[in-house]
């Protein structure tokens, strides 16, 4: 499906891989421009040199999304650069075991913990309030999408920090519809199942057994595989589209049809440590 953005401007953060990546070169070849922005910046000159070669407008901004000033800075840069923000994209995300190998209760650290919560939830909060007046100004329908997970839905091993961050941007996705409704932007979020990134190679490399978790999470979508990137950022356009004006406060699960007919059960929670004394073994051995 083909939009017309000429004109419109997208903020993406995360924008340097991924699915930001794959939105920003979506949005571009629509005729949108795009700043994209994250901390490594030869990643992100490299995305914003592949788009501008293929006729795109696209600016990477460096931006460290959990800092205030770095996010004022970005959306007035974005604003100078073509004249307004109508599309803001917050993808910037990590996963527990993207910093630490360390991501069960007892050993989670306060920082990782801190860190996801701050990327996660509390960088979505500052974009979204730091390109308000930009957005407020636009005449092009505007609109805030929010990358989610499909561990809003339901639990995965070593994600406490990050489920609760994507559960977090649920609430926060509704309650900006509801606040931004009076100026006509709309805010909704995507939560995708797992997707072909480098983050999610990085979550199956941290399992004791890589294939194993593989195969669990690839066996419980109806479509026996992972998303691609694009196939995520053909959502995020539509959304940002005018052909999604009624759609608003949702949050879009794309999950291939998991929790269409099933949840997510940890392999440790299998039916010999589930019956009771088993479960006394482990008491006695924790």
């Amino acid at each position: 499906m083909g939009y017309d953005w000429s004109g419109r401007t997208f903020v993406i953060t995360g924008g340097t891989r991924g699915i930001g990546a794959a939105t920003a070169r979506m949005a571009a070849r629509s005729g949108a421009n795009v700043v994209i922005t994250g901390t490594d910046a030869a990643a992100g000159a490299q995305v914003a040199e592949e788009i501008n070669s293929a006729g795109g407008a696209t600016t990477f901004i460096r931006c460290d999304v959990r800092d205030g000033e770095q996010v004022r800075y970005l959306m007035t840069r974005a604003a100078e650069l073509y004249g307004g923000i109508d599309v803001l994209h917050n993808n910037a995300g990590i996963t527990d075991v993207s910093l630490s190998a360390e991501a069960s209760l007892q050993d989670m650290s306060e920082q990782t913990w801190d860190n996801v919560i701050a990327i996660n939830l509390r960088a979505p909060w500052l974009c979204s309030k730091h390109a308000l007046p930009y957005l407020k100004a636009s005449s092009r329908h505007p609109t805030i999408i929010n990358t989610g997970s499909a561990a809003s839905v339901a639990a995965y091993p070593n994600c406490l920090a990050y489920g609760a961050s994507k559960g977090g941007l649920t609430m926060l996705t509704k309650n900006l519809a509801l606040d931004l409704a009076e100026y006509g932007i709309r805010v909704n979020a995507i939560s995708p199942s797992t997707t072909e990134t480098e983050m999610v190679a990085r979550y199956m490399a941290s399992a004791e057994d890589e294939q194993a978790r593989r195969s669990e999470i690839v066996g419980s979508t109806l479509v026996s595989r992972l998303a691609t990137t694009d196939e995520i950022a053909n959502l995020v356009c539509f959304l940002a589209s005018d052909q999604a004006l009624f759609v608003d406060g949702v949050d879009w699960l794309i999950d291939g049809g998991t929790y269409a007919w099933r949840g997510h059960k940890p392999p440790q929670l299998s039916e010999q440590r589930s019956t009771p004394a088993a479960q006394e073994e482990v008491r006695t051995r924790g």
